[in-house]
């Protein structure tokens, strides 16, 4: 028995048609006047009057919700250019009596057509950090109306403190939200991760609870790899539209400390050039370029120990590998099923930094290092497209090592060639995949960020947990790079 054939294409107020075809709602209104009920201008340069065209189409994917009621048909969608124009935008119909049930019906299969394998009307835990500039006004603003629009449940929450984002994530009620929302740059996310990781049920809690980004910082390196902008309106639309993906997530012991990362680790002149220029972000995207400029002017090497469980090391194999694996692969149902042996926390397959170092790991000469760093995403800024083959959920760490028989000129050409992605061009560049790593400075002062935070400049261990963690993403497994 055939289930009855789903309706693509309905017909209103006499001259409106309505077809749901090749990824869009084609429009053709042939009413004189063409008449489209609008609300008021109320957010994100939102609702301004589109031309009235008779004819024009709008990608599914921008339709964030549609209803029947009596008073008629409703459909509300982002009206964008995809890069940094978002306008919430209404279309509003009178319907007949008798076209009232077969609008439902219509309606219905547009939703199911619109979010696809997303989860409509997302329940999020929205958190917001204060202290980052303009982000309670840009969540309100910008954010809200689309998140509203399409009937997500928000339950917002303005952070106090640096760490107030762990205590909140280590004590959520798992069931009573899809996703963690942050509104911050990077270090909202960071924080989330870390307070899921701290739970006694840490690995049910990152396998279940998804993060997502809403950018209001600086860098927004998550919301770059994940929704492809830094722009809030599209950022929220994602969200809407996100689906849950699997996440690589990275295990940091230092000393006697446990932590999670979920986007990168440096030393050396790039983490001297991103932490010691915060006070200089008014210079946008010069600051990197200014920070690299300044650093290798008074310091060229950062004498460390370097230990590495290799998976890839060769720059080609590296791109064959990438290709293989880039076209569909993913890791569907994250790591649950290979670590929930411990529930209690996370398990460490190679031990903590206080450890010796396994025999099987490569010792890499770095008494000359002038730029350690290492990323699980591809993009680490705005246009900084540093690891091309980065992948989500492959369970390996793209590795970046830099010696300081660079040079100036070297440097200079990495400065350009390292964010346009080809770091595979670049001779003095040394790539890696890694499953693993031990990093030991030997200066006794200097700087290491974690996801663009501080760290100790004391030795540390890394090891990559494959799928433990759930972002919302564009791509069910791939970044937006």
């Amino acid at each position: 028995m055939h289930s009855p054939e789903l309706p693509t294409t309905l017909k209103v107020d006499h001259a409106v048609t309505l077809s749901i075809e090749d990824g869009a709602l084609t429009v053709i209104d042939n009413r004189p006047s063409r008449r489209r009920t609008k609300t008021k201008k109320y957010c994100c340069g939102l609702l301004t009057r589109r031309d009235s065209k008779s004819h024009y189409r709008i990608d599914l994917y921008t339709i964030v919700n549609a209803e029947t009621s009596t008073d008629g048909l409703t459909i509300t969608y982002i009206d964008t250019d995809g890069r940094s124009n978002a306008e919430l935008d209404v279309l509003r119909y009178l319907l007949r009596e008798d076209e009232r049930s077969p609008a439902a019906a219509w309606t219905t299969h547009l939703l199911a057509r619109a979010y696809g394998p997303a989860q409509p009307f997302k329940r999020l835990k929205v958190l917001i950090n204060p202290f980052c500039s303009g982000a309670v006004t840009k969540f309100r603003t910008y954010a809200a109306p689309i998140l509203g629009a399409a009937h997500c449940r928000l339950d917002v929450e303005e952070t106090r403190h640096k760490g107030h984002a762990i205590e909140i994530a280590e004590k959520i009620d798992l069931d009573a939200y899809d996703a963690i929302v942050c509104c911050s740059g990077d270090g909202l996310p960071h924080e989330a991760f870390n307070g899921l990781a701290r739970r006694p049920d840490a690995v049910q809690a990152l396998a279940q609870m998804a993060v997502a980004m809403v950018p209001c910082g600086s860098g927004n390196a998550m919301a770059w790899n994940l929704f492809g902008t830094d722009n809030v309106a599209l950022a929220a639309l994602a969200i809407v539209k996100g689906v849950s993906m699997p996440l690589d997530l990275l295990s940091i012991t230092q000393g006697d400390r446990h932590t999670v990362s979920f986007l990168s680790q440096s030393l050396g002149v790039l983490a001297d050039s991103d932490l010691k220029t915060e006070h200089l972000r008014w210079m946008g995207d010069h600051r990197f370029i200014y920070g690299v400029l300044t650093t290798i002017a008074t310091k060229t090497a950062y004498p460390c120990e370097l230990a590495v469980k290799t998976v890839v090391g060769d720059k080609q194999q590296i791109q064959e590998y990438y290709q293989r694996r880039a076209p569909g692969y993913g890791v569907a149902g994250g790591a649950t099923e290979t670590l929930s042996a411990d529930p209690g926390g996370i398990p460490l397959q190679y031990g903590t930094v206080r450890d010796r170092v396994p025999e099987d790991w490569e010792v890499v000469p770095a008494a000359g290092l002038s730029s350690f760093y290492a990323s699980n995403m591809a993009i680490v800024a705005k246009d900084t497209n540093f690891f091309p083959a980065a992948l989500p959920n492959d369970g390996l760490l793209d590795v970046m090592t830099v010696d300081d028989s660079i040079g100036l000129i070297g440097a200079l050409e990495a400065t350009v060639k390292l964010p346009q992605g080809k770091c595979f061009e670049l001779d003095d560049v040394q790539m890696r995949k890694v499953a693993a790593y031990r990093l030991t400075p030997k200066d006794r002062e200097g700087c290491i960020s974690v996801d663009g935070e501080w760290y100790p400049f004391e030795a540390f261990q890394v090891e990559v947990h494959q799928g433990l963690g759930r972002v919302l993403s564009k791509s069910p497994n791939a970044y937006q790079a």
